[in-house]
């Protein structure tokens, strides 16, 4: 089975009948806000209208499961995405935060059967996250277009 890489189906995701819903925490703002922006662009370069994206705020990464059920649970989204930063360095529960909000934010999407792409960033340092969170923040975007262009075509 031949798995294209994401750059080749780009083409082919139109985002434009989509609604998507953003979840940022707000902890290392500077770091977040690179990631909505990046995702956000790219979003909108997938044709997904800027009146259909939801963008909103949470104190940080332990927040940001019950913001995404929220939004599961009006039932008008076809994706939704996680946006935070955990630095190892500054968080001394490093593990536990990411545990938690990555198994919660893998959970919901199940239950609700609706695509999550989590882009919360778990890295060593600032600089990692630094590296990361233009193309993780794009990426983020290309996944949650993806599935749930998949996920419409399979209902």
């Amino acid at each position: 089975m031949h798995h294209p890489d994401l750059s080749a189906t780009r083409a082919d995701m139109d985002g434009s009948a989509l609604r998507i819903g953003l979840v940022q925490a707000r902890f290392n703002p500077d770091i977040t806000n690179a990631l909505a922006q990046a995702c956000k662009a790219e979003l909108l370069s997938l044709k997904v209208s800027a009146d259909n994206i939801q963008h909103i705020q949470v104190p940080g990464a332990l927040e940001v499961p019950v913001a995404l059920q929220a939004l599961a649970q009006t039932q008008q989204f076809d994706a939704l995405i996680a946006l935070g930063c955990i630095i190892r360095g500054e968080t001394y529960h490093f593990e536990l935060v990411a545990n938690e909000s990555g198994s919660a934010i893998t959970q919901l999407a199940l239950d609700h059967g609706l695509p999550i792409a989590n882009a919360i960033l778990t890295t060593e340092n600032l600089p990692q996250a630094v590296a990361r969170q233009t193309d993780k923040g794009r990426d983020a975007a290309r996944v949650a277009v993806e599935m749930a262009l998949l996920m419409k075509s399979l209902s």
